[in-house]
C-alpha cells in the first residue's frame, strides 16, 4: 500500500485524539512504560516537526526533543496544524524522492522510510495516546492495513534499534490494529 494515500488520514486520526486528551490526564501512564501522556505527546509533537522539515529536505529547527510543548497554550491546536504541515509537506511527490533525515545528518535514509516512520508515529503513538486516555483509536482501515504491512516490514530491525519492545504475541485472527500493536511491542488490550 502506498502511504502517501493514508498519511492523510492517519493524521487527522491522531489529530482527533490528541484532541480529546484531557489536560487532568497528562501525568496518566501509557503503554510505553517510561512515558506519561505528556512524554508521549511531547514525543509525537516533535517528531512531526522533524517530519516536516525532512520532507522538505531540510535541516530541523533547534528545538531540543526534552521541550515540553504542553506548556504552551493551546497545545493540541498547535499539533493540528504541525500534523497538516507535516503532511501538507509529504504530499509534494520531489518529499519521497532520494534521501533525507529527521536529524539532519547527512547522507540520512531514504526518504520513503522517513515517511513510513511519520505515518507510523501517527498510529502508534496515537493509539498510546488513546489508550492512556480511554479514547477509541478510529484509524479508517486502510491506514490500519497500511501501518500493519509497514510495521511487519520493519519490525525486527526496530527492535534492534530499540524503537520498538519486544513482539506481544497476538493471535493471528486478531483484529488487524492488535496484530499491528503486537509487532510494535504493545499489548493491545493494555489500560491505565
Amino acid at each position: 500500500m502506498d502511504i502517501r494515500t493514508v498519511l492523510p488520514a492517519a493524521a487527522e486520526a491522531a489529530i482527533e485524539i490528541v484532541h480529546g486528551i484531557p489536560a487532568d490526564k497528562l501525568d496518566a501512564p501509557t503503554p510505553c512504560p517510561d512515558w506519561d501522556v505528556r512524554a508521549a505527546f511531547n514525543h509525537l509533537m516533535f517528531w512531526t516537526r522533524r517530519g516536516e522539515c525532512a520532507a522538505a529536505k531540510q535541516a530541523p529547527d533547534d528545538v531540543p526533543e526534552e521541550h515540553d510543548f504542553t506548556a504552551e497554550a493551546g497545545w493540541a491546536d498547535r499539533f493540528a496544524e504541525q500534523a497538516r504541515r507535516t503532511v501538507k509537506a509529504w504530499s509534494d511527490p520531489a518529499a519521497w524522492e532520494g534521501d533525507t533525515s529527521l536529524t539532519g545528518s547527512s547522507p540520512g535514509m531514504p526518504a520513503t522510510v522517513i515517511g513510513g516512520m511519520i505515518f507510523g508515529e501517527f498510529v502508534v503513538h496515537g493509539w498510546d495516546l488513546a489508550a492512556a486516555t480511554g479514547q477509541r483509536a478510529g484509524f479508517p482501515e486502510d491506514v490500519v492495513r497500511a501501518a500493519y504491512e509497514g510495521t511487519a516490514a520493519i519490525a525486527e530491525m526496530a527492535r534492534q534499534y530499540e524503537a520498538f519492545g519486544a513482539e506481544v504475541p497476538v493471535p493471528a485472527d486478531a483484529p488487524l490494529l492488535d496484530r499491528t500493536l503486537g509487532l510494535a511491542g504493545r499489548d493491545p488490550h493494555w489500560t491505565p
